[in-house]
């Protein structure tokens, strides 16, 4: 799993002109993308990453301040433009793989206590946020520890 995570003062998400999620912050935009081979114990370990984040002003996470989080499905991620012009998606996990997972990861982070907002899996969306700081980091499941 690989997520892009930002800090941001708001964000929000419409589908077909319709408001499915939104949060003032600050809080945490979270793009998603999910690969083949990965699993419901990596979709914890990374909601639990991310939950405890210090991103937040005064080395401060998500968890600390109890700050709203906003998730969007991100195929895109693992787009590979190594060949051409245009982007393959053969390393992106087909939908019956990647929404149970993108569930399961909104799951752990309401577990763990998180209010969290999401886009709709497989729609097309409009993204709006205000990044603040800009704080951006991207987060690899592959690069955390065991």
């Amino acid at each position: 799993m690989k997520a892009v995570v930002q800090v941001v003062s708001r964000a929000s998400v419409e589908v077909e002109g319709r408001l499915v999620g939104e949060i003032k912050g600050p809080g945490l935009v979270v793009l998603l993308g999910v690969t083949h081979g990965d699993t419901p114990a990596l979709a914890a370990k990374l909601a639990a990453k991310i939950w405890r984040l210090r991103m937040l002003r005064d080395e401060k996470s998500c968890e600390d301040v109890g700050a709203p989080l906003l998730v969007i499905s991100q195929f895109t991620l693992y787009g590979d433009v190594r060949k051409g012009r245009r982007p393959g998606w053969t390393n992106a996990a087909p939908g019956a793989v990647s929404e149970p997972l993108y569930e399961e990861f909104l799951a752990n982070l309401r577990a763990l206590g998180a209010h969290v907002e999401a886009g709709v899996f497989g729609a097309m969306m409009e993204v709006s946020l205000v990044n603040s700081g800009p704080y951006t980091l991207i987060v690899d499941t592959d690069e955390l520890p065991g």
